[in-house]
């Protein structure tokens, strides 16, 4: 094989692995009209630590997992493929609890990262009939529950970041949702944003976004997060970012 026949090669699996990253966050429809959902990832390279996930539970529940994994590039995307698919074989698998799910997933992860490697997760679990959502937050930036009236609460129960620690024992939380309130997970990525003067968007310019447009569809306010983000660090990217919106009818 020549050296030009490699570089083809190496391109080709390249853009195959990147393929397969997308695919991987491909989710399916809402299937009833009390949930509505959206999310977009965009890395800062062709593959990157950042994921979502929508995963179909039994019993009317849509589990919604943000992830992200320390670094950039290949290693961060092997990591957070890791993480990923843990997760959603656990989820779909095992019924247990979210507090006990991350716990197994930690050991796993842990015992197959390397050194110094770990990703923050959020994970829950929202359950159609009740509107109620049980969630673990491993590390990771806390979502933001946008109430109907205004106010916010934040989703920070859980424990540390996957891989950090071999054993962990992490806490479930709850939130209580009603028809009309927006939940915006996101990544380190969108928060800390930078414009030319070096100052960040921070989590006051997510939060004015999607507050104002939390009468939109889930998939206008993911676009409307990027716009506002983009148009404020004019269009550099410095990190992977990745927006979940979930609005409950």
């Amino acid at each position: 094989m020549t050296s030009d026949e490699m570089v083809v090669d190496v391109s080709q699996d390249w853009a195959s692995a990147c393929d397969v990253q997308q695919r991987f966050m491909q989710s399916a429809a809402p299937v009833d009209d009390n949930l509505e959902y959206a999310a977009r990832c965009r890395q800062m390279l062709e593959l990157g630590g950042d994921c979502y996930d929508f995963t179909p539970l039994a019993d009317h529940r849509l589990a919604i997992t943000v992830g992200d994994a320390s670094g950039k590039g290949l290693a961060a995307a092997l990591m957070i493929a890791n993480v990923q698919s843990s997760l959603r074989t656990a989820a779909l698998l095992t019924g247990s609890g979210g507090a006990a799910m991350l716990r197994a997933v930690n050991r796993q992860v842990h015992s197959s990262s390397l050194t110094g490697r770990y990703a923050t997760v959020f994970y829950g679990a929202f359950d159609r009939a009740t509107r109620r959502l049980e969630y673990v937050n491993a590390g990771h930036n806390p979502p933001m529950v946008i109430r109907r009236d205004g106010s916010i609460a934040w989703l920070e129960t859980g424990g540390a970041p996957l891989g950090v620690f071999p054993d962990w024992n992490y806490w479930q939380g709850v939130a209580e949702l009603s028809s009309g309130d927006l939940l915006i997970a996101y990544t380190d990525g969108v928060t800390e944003a930078v414009n030319s003067a070096g100052e960040e968007w921070g989590i006051e310019g997510l939060r004015k976004v999607a507050s104002g447009s939390a009468s939109e569809s889930a998939s206008e306010i993911v676009r409307r997060v990027y716009a506002a983000m983009d148009e404020f660090s004019q269009g550099r990217q410095m990190d992977d970012a990745t927006v979940v919106a979930l609005k409950v009818r």
